[in-house]
């Protein structure tokens, strides 16, 4: 039975000889990324920023514009309300008010008025300006202690060059959608930070694939100039780096699709992970080791520059 292939079992794409480009293509998007998120800034969750989060449950299915139009007349500032779960459930989330606890208290009492009777809620969450900034900086150590340990792992598993080519390109696609969630404004949350770890895991397994190909070759040619030898390692890879990327996609678009509300932001950084992670693994994290020393396995160091 023959094997479904996106692309060609066997394919002589010049990835190396076009390295400089994606190079710079690559510092271009971490240089705008940084840029934007120092200008326009990131949209913080109230994970983040601090607000009530209050959850509701109607008897029927919620109109949320009347619900909407209702909570804006309030003076509460920003209110977002989203539909998750089944119809009947809503999600309200309300920036913090001014004044402490009490303050607080008056703008949960005064959703409470403004949606009358029939309403069930559910939950009522108050995260104050203190624990939100506990939960960025969690959130902050949560992404370096996991590049941390993944630069640990892959110069332990390979060598250091390794180590250092993976933790660039990682950083490079946590920079990138941290950049992306700037520019389209979405909302920047716990699932965010959720999202970006598991971007990191999925791009460096993919980084990993293709290392082990280029270690395999190394040791198995031991006069191949460099460039060949790499641009050789990354076409033996492709087909299964490209299948399980456009595989992973179909999954993380359902749910973006399907999933509601409540889950789409998460979907849309895995999303735009995956496709920025498999970009990184084929043609940042190999291109790079062009200007580290490569032991090929000899014992002696060779560093040959295109």
């Amino acid at each position: 039975m023959a094997l479904l292939r996106l692309i060609p079992a066997e394919t002589n794409f010049q990835f190396i000889t076009r390295h400089k480009i994606f190079l710079v293509f690559s510092a271009l998007l971490m240089v705008a990324s940084i840029g934007l998120v120092l200008t326009k800034g990131l949209a913080f969750g109230i994970d983040f920023k601090g607000g009530i989060l209050i959850e509701v449950r109607t008897e029927g299915p919620a109109n949320i514009s009347n619900m909407r139009s209702d909570l804006a007349g309030l003076g509460l500032g920003e209110v977002a309300l989203q539909e998750f779960g089944q119809s009947t459930d809503v999600l309200i989330r309300i920036q913090a008010q001014e004044g402490g606890e009490a303050a607080q208290q008056a703008a949960v009492n005064a959703v409470r008025e403004s949606l009358g009777e029939g309403v069930d809620y559910r939950r009522t969450e108050f995260v104050g300006p203190t624990i939100s900034q506990e939960l960025l900086r969690d959130g902050i150590y949560a992404v370096l202690a996991a590049i941390g340990a993944i630069l640990v792992y892959i110069w332990f598993r390979f060598e250091w060059q390794f180590g250092v080519a993976a933790v660039i390109a990682l950083a490079h696609d946590i920079i990138a959608t941290i950049g992306v969630f700037s520019l389209i404004q979405h909302e920047f949350n716990l699932a965010t930070i959720a999202a970006v770890l598991t971007i990191a895991g999925y791009s460096i397994n993919d980084t990993v694939v293709v290392f082990d190909r280029v270690r395999e070759k190394l040791r198995k040619y031991k006069t191949l100039p460099l460039p060949e030898l790499f641009n050789l390692a990354i076409n033996k890879t492709l087909s299964r780096t490209i299948m399980t990327s456009v595989t992973t996609l179909l999954a993380v678009g359902a749910l973006y699709v399907l999933g509601g509300e409540i889950i789409r932001d998460f979907a849309f950084a895995m999303m735009w992970g995956v496709v920025v992670g498999t970009y990184s693994s084929v043609c940042l994290a190999v291109p790079l080791l062009l200007y580290f020393n490569v032991d090929r396995g000899t014992g002696e160091s060779t560093i040959e520059r295109p």
